[in-house]
């Protein structure tokens, strides 16, 4: 069997194996569960562990497995198996879209999609890490995704494994929690006030992490007052087309977030300069920041609002 024949007789395997699980999804519920893995005994850990990695690659709903893992096996094991099961489910799906369609990709993307994945490779781990801490995409298509980039693999699974953490800890006590309530038990007040503080820790610490990763940053008053004095340039890491329809600063040059990595090469002169970035707010200002700064380049500022706030304040140009 040959490899394209191999990879096709695969992927509708995949295929047939989603669509039923999709289909009989509704029946999979959190009492069903116990009663599976109380039939289990000691082998419970491991069968919940494989369920969970099944559910992942499967396109099956995470957080009826991350409830049920606190409230079958309490907030410490629970945790633990939640986090081992979904990273290697998150891993298996990984491999799956890298080996099965990422040379098929990589073949046929250009353009904005092939941009996209350049943007998402220059970034790593990073992106991997800022994607589990802010759950903007589903979880189970994130990993197929992410499989058809060239981020490193061992990355990929380390991220993950250590920035699901926050928000299966919350998760995995919200189930723990609401056990203890329905029991009865005297400590269920004090477990659902840790469980909505892990919650809480599990909102706000994206924010940080975002704020942490712009690093150094400047308001657009500062950038113009060094713009008269002509002590920065500024970089505008915009769409050509969002560079010339939506307004631009004067002088700034424009080389689109997405294609830094590769046009880097035409900032070299600047590595010892201030550089100031702009984009339309600030989430690509702080992706092109990282760039710069793993590159070498040493006084790179984020512009606080981006070119939003600059036309705001200082009106179109």
């Amino acid at each position: 069997m040959n490899k394209q024949l191999f990879q096709f007789t695969i992927a509708i395997v995949m295929l047939v194996a989603i669509s039923l699980a999709v289909y009989f999804r509704d029946a999979i519920n959190v009492d069903l569960l116990a009663q599976w893995l109380d039939q289990a005994g000691w082998w419970a850990p491991v069968f919940f562990i494989l369920l969970y990695i099944s559910a992942t690659v499967l396109f099956l709903p995470g957080s009826v497995f991350t409830l049920a893992g606190g409230i079958i096996f309490g907030p410490f094991f629970g945790l633990l198996y939640n986090l081992v099961g979904a990273t290697i489910g998150a891993s298996i799906s990984f491999l799956i879209a890298r080996y099965l369609a990422s040379d098929f990709v990589l073949q046929r993307s250009g353009g904005r999609l092939k941009q996209l994945i350049n943007g998402v490779e220059a970034e790593g781990w990073r992106f991997v890490a800022f994607v589990r801490l802010v759950p903007l995409f589903p979880f189970n298509l994130l990993n197929y995704a992410l499989g058809l980039t060239k981020i490193r693999f061992s990355e990929y699974v380390l991220a993950s494994f250590i920035f699901m953490l926050p928000g299966a800890a919350a998760y995995t006590y919200i189930g723990y929690a609401g056990r203890d309530a329905l029991s009865g038990g005297d400590g269920f007040i004090k477990n659902i006030l840790i469980a909505l503080a892990l919650l809480a820790v599990a909102i706000f610490l994206p924010r940080f992490i975002a704020t942490v990763r712009r690093g150094p940053s400047i308001d657009i008053n500062e950038l113009k007052q060094r713009l008269e004095n002509k002590t920065t340039l500024v970089l505008d890491v915009r769409s050509e087309k969002e560079f010339h329809a939506d307004g631009k600063i004067d002088n700034a040059l424009n080389i689109p977030v997405e294609a830094l990595e590769q046009q880097i090469s035409n900032l070299d002169a600047y590595k010892s300069q201030s550089i100031s970035i702009v984009c339309r707010t600030d989430k690509r200002s702080a992706v092109a920041a990282n760039v710069l700064l793993k590159h070498g380049f040493e006084d790179v500022r984020v512009v606080r609002g981006g070119m939003t706030k600059w036309n705001k304040v200082y009106g179109l140009s």
